[in-house]
């Protein structure tokens, strides 16, 4: 059976290839006629390729929207009250289109236009959803793959920004005894909460890959959303309880991004990256993973750098200009728990403090005068080190 396909597929190959040298254009050689159909073939299958993203998208935006009725029936039924003209609004735009630009504008991807996002992010009613996915259809059919691809990137920090907005509002009005809400629903749906962090964590991280200054306002409030996300004390443990092999990923990335940037004018996106970390750090539980990373992080580098000087070797200065933003943050965290004199957290590090602290005597004093300000940071990092174990014992 297997010698048949084997056979087969030859067979089929040396088929295709005649087909395509009988009915190549004159002017064209082979090569050039092949190569061609393969692009037209390539485009076609990256254009199904997003439309089934946008339909997957689309189902994870009627899952958040039952989500949320589920926890809260009365905001969900004020909202849409409030969200039906601008519904009507998406619908005639989608029956006229006028222009690529307009398209965008109208259909919500273009996120400049708030109140255009917000029209897509809601829906009036959940019989409309066949119509929402019709409208995606008749735009798909008329953007350009290029700029499908900006805007399912903007999107993908958009969308779960706009779901988890209206999750914090109803957390801030439940506390505030104005409304009812059932945040155990969140146990029973772990898909939509985990997906729409997810998809946030991986939507900034694509842009502080590629950052743009200044920094997009729908960037600023991602951030704004995250932060407040993991330090609120009960959706918190929600989300870490479903996604936090995600978040300690997302801050693996993060510190990567710091330290492999080689752009000439970085510094700027490096602070808006190291900014961004130390605001994860608000969370107890991921502030206590994310120092034994930034100590892991520091103590290598500080090794190989204490290795080259002692062969005379050529260092990696850019890396070495990096690996400051990481200082400065390990510094932050770790000034924030001595002051919070937080005992149940004091033994942050747990192995990596030890490695940390192994050596560095050593490192300290060889590296001092050459590089005088790391190895300052170094010594303030191992004060601070010290004095938490002081505080236990």
């Amino acid at each position: 059976g297997r010698e048949n396909q084997i056979s087969y597929l030859k067979i089929s190959k040396l088929a295709l290839a005649f087909a395509i040298i009988r009915s190549k254009p004159p002017g064209k050689s082979s090569k050039e006629y092949t190569e061609y159909l393969a692009k037209t073939v390539s485009e076609q299958d990256f254009g199904w390729k997003w439309k089934v993203e946008v339909l997957e998208a689309e189902v994870l935006r009627l899952r958040q929207e039952l989500l949320l009725t589920r926890i809260s029936p009365r905001f969900c039924l004020e909202n849409r009250k409030q969200d039906t003209s601008a519904e009507t609004l998406l619908g005639q735009e989608s029956i006229n289109p006028t222009s690529y630009s307009s398209q965008l504008e109208d259909s919500g991807c273009d996120v400049c236009n708030d109140s255009a996002f917000d029209s897509l992010g809601r829906a009036s009613d959940f019989h409309q959803s066949e119509h929402n996915v019709n409208a995606s259809k008749h735009w798909l059919e008329r953007v350009p793959p290029l700029t499908l691809c900006h805007t399912s990137k903007v999107q993908s920090v958009t969308a779960p920004v706009h779901f988890l907005q209206r999750l914090l509002e109803i957390r801030n009005l439940s506390e505030g005894g104005i409304l009812q809400a059932d945040f155990s629903e969140l146990e029973n749906d772990s898909f939509t909460i985990c997906n729409s962090v997810s998809q946030l964590l991986d939507g900034l991280t694509f842009f502080y890959n590629s950052p743009k200054f200044p920094a997009p306002s729908f960037l600023t409030e991602g951030v704004r959303v995250l932060i407040s996300l993991i330090t609120d004390t009960k959706l918190s443990n929600h989300v870490l309880k479903k996604c936090f092999k995600k978040m300690e990923e997302f801050k693996k990335n993060l510190i990567q991004i710091i330290l492999r940037n080689r752009s000439v004018n970085r510094f700027q996106a490096l602070h808006s990256v190291s900014e961004t970390l130390g605001l994860l750090g608000r969370n107890n539980i991921l502030r206590n993973s994310l120092i034994s990373l930034l100590l892991s992080e520091v103590r290598q580098f500080a090794e190989q750098l204490l290795q080259a000087h002692q062969v005379r070797s050529v260092y990696d200065i850019t890396q070495y200009e990096n690996i400051f933003f990481l200082c400065t943050v390990l510094e932050q965290l770790l000034q924030n728990e001595t002051e919070e004199s937080n005992i149940s957290s004091s033994h942050y590090g747990g192995e990596e403090k030890i490695k940390f602290l192994k050596n560095l005597d050593q490192i300290v004093l060889h590296l001092s005068d050459e590089f005088p300000l790391f190895s300052l940071y170094l010594w303030r990092v191992s004060v601070l080190l010290n004095s938490g174990q002081m505080q236990i014992d």
